[in-house]
């Protein structure tokens, strides 16, 4: 790749990393390009749809993502690697909501981010089942309540990313309390909602 290429894709990138961050995925190609200063023909000749740019703005972060599912398949402690990761995807919803998108779409044409998605959601529905069958998470927690905990926690709308984060931490350490299993009451039935509609 030539370095004028190489420059342009990365400024790309970076332009389109920033921008999800802040403003999701609904921001168009053509603003993505004005905003990096460069022309629209530019853009699409490096990312030919919103799903490849998409798919590589946020490919490190999946990463990191599922590293850390990892990391918490191998805690011995159920319970705790639980929290620690519905702590930590939902900390990254809070800061970033382009990439909290990213994490429940599923984008057909984008092969390595969509294995790397179910790699994650398998790792998360172990989590659940580890959680559950050491007594520590109550019987009645669902997949789709993770959906759940997602929209509640999108939905926050503090005056600044400090204070946004703050509340998301403090709404997940509400919701962690509820789902422990000791002392839980009987919850209304569970609804079905998959991932993908885990965000508006």
């Amino acid at each position: 790749m030539r370095t004028d290429a190489a420059a342009n894709r990365a400024k790309i990138l970076d332009t389109a990393r920033a921008v999800f961050a802040a403003e999701g995925l609904d921001v168009p190609m053509s603003e993505i390009a004005r905003r990096a200063g460069l022309g629209v023909a530019t853009l699409y000749r490096r990312f030919p749809t919103k799903e490849d740019l998409v798919a590589e703005a946020f490919a490190e972060q999946m990463t990191e993502c599922a590293g850390m599912l990892d990391a918490a398949l191998a805690d011995p402690d159920p319970w705790r690697a639980f929290c620690r990761v519905v702590q930590e995807v939902c900390a990254m919803q809070a800061r970033d909501r382009g990439f909290a998108k990213a994490f429940v779409t599923a984008f057909p044409h984008a092969p390595d981010f969509r294995a790397q998605r179910e790699h994650a959601e398998r790792g998360l529905t172990e989590l659940v089942s580890r959680a559950q069958e050491a007594g520590a998470l109550r019987r009645d927690f669902h997949m789709a309540d993770v959906a759940l905990v997602l929209q509640a926690n999108g939905g926050i709308r503090a005056g600044t990313p400090e204070e946004t984060a703050q509340a998301s931490r403090r709404l997940v350490a509400y919701l962690l309390q509820s789902f422990r299993a000791d002392s839980a009451a009987p919850l209304p039935r569970s609804v079905a909602i998959p991932f993908e509609a885990a965000l508006p």
